[in-house]
């Protein structure tokens, strides 16, 4: 069992930026990847990025060059946002998957004002 534990979502104006924080507990070993995803009010849930185990990166387009994820050690991997933007308003997922079994958050919100 794997559980994940998002944080650091609020409200912020545009241009503003926060960071989300997944933090993972349980059976860690075997993971080779975690997944920030977020879901707009009407939207179906959409990749954000994604961090490997080898530190290869991956970034939707609509957040590349403002978004950056990172592995801070074992146990937490976190997402920088930047330049936030309304459109940015989700509530954001993170997501695992350890053998075969997939893990998500519960989610954290994020409402970016104009």
């Amino acid at each position: 069992q794997v559980q994940l534990v998002e944080s650091g979502g609020g409200l912020v104006q545009a241009g503003g930026s926060l960071r989300l924080s997944c933090t993972i507990s349980g059976s860690i070993f075997g993971i080779n990847s975690v997944s920030w995803y977020r879901q707009a009010p009407g939207k179906q849930r959409e990749l954000v990025a994604t961090k490997a185990s080898g530190g290869l990166t991956n970034y939707a387009d609509s957040v590349k060059g403002r978004f950056t994820i990172s592995r801070d050690n074992a146990n937490t991997v976190s997402l920088q946002m930047n330049s936030l933007k309304p459109d940015d308003t989700a509530v954001y997922y993170c997501y695992t998957g350890n053998y075969g079994i997939n893990y998500w958050g519960k989610g954290t919100l994020v409402t970016v004002s104009s």
